[in-house]
């Protein structure tokens, strides 16, 4: 980060009358980007027996067009982004919606379980560009006293899908069918094509064509170290909110399951307002404090789970929430501080690792539930919580950095 940067960083958070208007409907656009594609990616498993019933195929069948879209973005985030680095943002973002709009209707339509399959590991290709493109997209048509904020409001949408989008897409379908809520989608997506070319702003692929290698990007000083706080963070929530039912079972919560979420989603949406108001000044402790309050989380709900009190695992809840729902868009500001002109290509590691971390979750969260009980799920995550704490309190340099040190991410 340059001096420049440095001294806006150190500046209130305050509105500034000098500073231009903040770009709200591409902004919003953006964050209807992030909405579809958390819906895209999550909506199975909401749908599951009906899906699988109407596919021919049994539940964990079906359950897997939920891995083979993280595969999808896992093996498309990284050559993808440096591929296309070079091209202009926007038409390269719309057609990323676009694809959206197309497995979303062959989803729909799809006769048969191969080609479904084969649509969602298309929505998860372009999904892991899609990831890449939006964080810096939202940083670079603002001034840089604003990239926190604007980063803030491009990321609300993949909360809101989570907080209130499955859940109402879980019931609509109950009433009109999966593939109705599918083919909504993708009605959804082509809309979304429209808005973006009239509201985007045009912007520019790097002026140079020279590619910046992978491991050099890795070599930056503070991008492994956000890497490091991703993988650890996101394993420790995914092993417990892919599990969440099986961990409220236990406390005669098993049908309350969508309410649990709620709590967790709404109070998402509390933190990710908070994160938007002051990233731009305290992305530190921010960062530090969604780890920690995830951490305390997972000791109420271990507490819950040692007494059997139902009514502790929505305490837990809402703190989880707390903790959770602005961890996205401090991780990517984060790295995208320390990748500088290689911000891109460290947005798509980033997406990697996420991605990575909801897949190694599936299998390992799995493994601990039929060896040891629901109640090692929790004392798992605060390990993996600690690690991630650990982490981000070693990157004070590079990384996470505070005060004064802030440019040196």
């Amino acid at each position: 980060m340059s001096t420049s940067e440095l001294r806006a960083s150190e500046r209130p958070v305050a509105p500034d009358p000098r500073l231009p208007r903040l770009p709200w409907p591409a902004l919003l656009a953006m964050s209807t980007g992030g909405f579809v594609t958390v819906m895209t990616e999550t909506l199975p498993a909401g749908v599951l027996p009906a899906m699988s019933a109407d596919l021919g195929v049994g539940q964990s069948a079906a359950g897997q067009s939920v891995t083979l879209y993280a595969v999808g973005s896992i093996a498309a985030a990284i050559p993808l982004t440096a591929a296309t680095g070079h091209l202009p943002r926007k038409p390269l973002l719309v057609v990323a919606v676009a694809g959206f709009a197309a497995a979303n209707a062959i989803t729909a339509v799809s006769p048969s379980y191969p080609l479904t399959m084969a649509a969602r590991f298309a929505a998860g290709l372009v999904a892991g560009l899609l990831w890449a493109l939006l964080a810096g997209y939202a940083r670079a048509i603002v001034a840089p006293e604003q990239r926190g904020r604007a980063m803030a409001i491009a990321m609300t949408g993949s909360t809101v899908a989570l907080s209130v989008g499955v859940p109402a897409g879980t019931l609509l379908s109950g009433l009109v069918g999966w593939r109705f809520t599918f083919g909504l989608m993708s009605v959804v997506a082509v809309a979304l094509t429209g808005w973006m070319l009239f509201a985007l702003p045009r912007l520019p692929g790097r002026t140079d064509r020279a590619r910046t290698p992978v491991r050099r990007v890795l070599r930056m000083p503070g991008v492994a170290v956000v890497l490091g706080v991703t993988a650890t963070f996101v394993l420790a929530h995914n092993i417990l909110y892919t599990y969440v039912a099986a961990l409220l079972e236990p406390l005669g919560l098993d049908g309350r399951t969508d309410t649990v979420l709620l709590v967790i989603g709404l109070s998402s949406l509390v933190s990710i307002l908070g994160t938007g108001v002051l990233i731009d000044r305290y992305l530190r402790p921010l960062t530090i404090a969604s780890c920690v309050l995830v951490a305390v989380a997972t000791v109420v709900l271990a507490t819950a789970l040692l007494g059997s009190t139902g009514r502790l695992a929505y305490a837990a809840a809402a703190i989880w929430g707390l903790g959770f729902g602005g961890a996205a868009t401090l991780l990517q500001t984060a790295v995208a501080d320390a990748g500088g002109p290689a911000g891109d290509i460290a947005q798509s590691l980033l997406v990697t690792c996420w991605n990575l971390g909801i897949a190694a979750a599936g299998l390992a969260g799995g493994l601990l539930l039929d060896h040891a009980g629901p109640t090692a799920l929790p004392w798992s995550a605060l390990v993996l919580l600690a690690a991630a704490l650990a982490i981000t309190l070693g990157g004070r340099r590079h990384g996470f950095p505070g005060g004064g040190d802030r440019s040196s991410g």
